[in-house]
C-alpha cells in the first residue's frame, strides 16, 4: 500500500566493496511509505551489507542514500533474528525502557495495548528470559514499534516459529503496514514473501537481479512459484551490466 509518490528511502547507484570484494554494485532502490519490500537472495548475496546501508550502520563506498526525514534513525524500528532483550525485567518494562531511549514516556496502558497487539497480553508481566521463543519474537517487535517509526526493518521476522506463531507475526506485520508503517523485510520463505510483499527485490551477487510486485515478476518471468523464481534467477552468475527491474 501506497500512500505518497514521495519517498523515505531513496538508494542511487550504491556500491561497498571489503577489501577486493565488490559487495554490492549498481544499487538503486526507492522505498515508499506504506509498503512492504522483501529484499531477498541466496546466502552472501549481499542482503545484510544493503540492510546496514539503509541503517546507517555503514557508508557507501559510492554512490548516496537519502532518507527524507532530517532525523531517519528517531523513525526507524529494527527486529533481529536474535532478539534482544533486558533479562530480569519484564515485557512490559522491557517495552517501556526502550521507550525511554527515545526519550518517550508512554502510559502503562499504551505499552499494555501494544503488547496486547502482539498478542502478549498474558505474558506482559512476565520475566522477558522465560518467554518461549515465539514470545520473544513478539517482544522484540513490540520493542521495535514502540516509537511509532515510519520505517520498519524486519530480518527474518517468523524464522524458526512454529505455525501457530508464524501466522500471528504475519498479521502483525500486515496490521502494521495497514496503519502506514513502511517495512523491509529479509527471508527465506518464500511463502512468507508471496504473503508479504508489496514488492520483491532480489539480490544474486551483489546486483538487484529482479525487482517487482510478486504477482508481475511471475508474469515476466513465466515462473509458477516464488521458488521457482528464486532458483531460476539464482542459478548463474549475474552479469557485468546493470540489471533493470523485473527481469532476471
Amino acid at each position: 500500500m501506497m500512500e505518497s509518490n514521495e519517498p523515505l528511502v531513496r538508494v542511487r547507484e550504491v556500491g561497498k566493496r571489503y577489501g577486493t570484494l565488490a559487495v554490492l554494485t549498481d544499487i538503486n532502490l526507492d522505498i515508499y511509505p506504506g509498503e512492504t519490500v522483501a529484499i531477498i537472495g541466496p546466502n552472501g548475496a549481499g542482503k545484510s551489507t544493503l540492510l546496514d546501508l539503509l541503517l546507517g550502520l555503514r557508508q557507501p563506498d559510492v554512490g548516496t542514500i537519502a532518507h527524507r526525514s532530517d532525523d531517519p534513525r528517531a523513525e526507524i524500528g529494527l527486529q533481529l533474528q536474535s532478539v534482544p532483550y533486558f533479562a530480569g525485567f519484564t515485557a512490559l518494562e522491557n517495552v517501556r525502557m526502550v521507550a525511554a531511549c527515545y526519550g518517550l514516556r508512554r502510559r502503562d496502558a499504551e505499552l499494555l495495548s501494544l503488547l496486547e497487539r502482539c498478542g502478549l497480553s498474558e505474558a506482559a508481566r512476565r520475566d522477558a528470559a522465560r518467554l518461549s521463543g515465539g514470545q520473544q519474537k513478539r517482544l522484540a517487535l513490540a520493542m521495535a514499534v514502540v516509537h511509532r517509526p515510519r520505517l520498519l526493518f524486519l530480518d527474518e521476522p517468523a524464522a524458526a516459529l512454529d505455525p501457530r506463531a508464524r501466522r500471528d507475526i504475519r498479521a502483525l506485520i500486515r496490521e502494521l503496514a495497514g496503519d502506514g508503517a513502511s517495512i523491509v523485510l529479509t527471508s527465506h520463505d518464500m511463502e512468507e514473501v508471496g504473503l508479504l510483499a508489496d514488492r520483491i527485490l532480489l539480490l544474486h551477487g551483489g546486483r538487484i537481479v529482479a525487482e517487482g510486485a510478486p504477482d508481475a515478476l511471475l508474469a515476466a518471468l513465466g515462473a509458477d512459484s516464488l521458488e521457482e523464481l528464486f532458483l531460476r534467477c539464482t542459478e548463474t552468475p549475474p552479469s557485468g551490466g546493470r540489471q533493470e527491474a523485473s527481469v532476471c
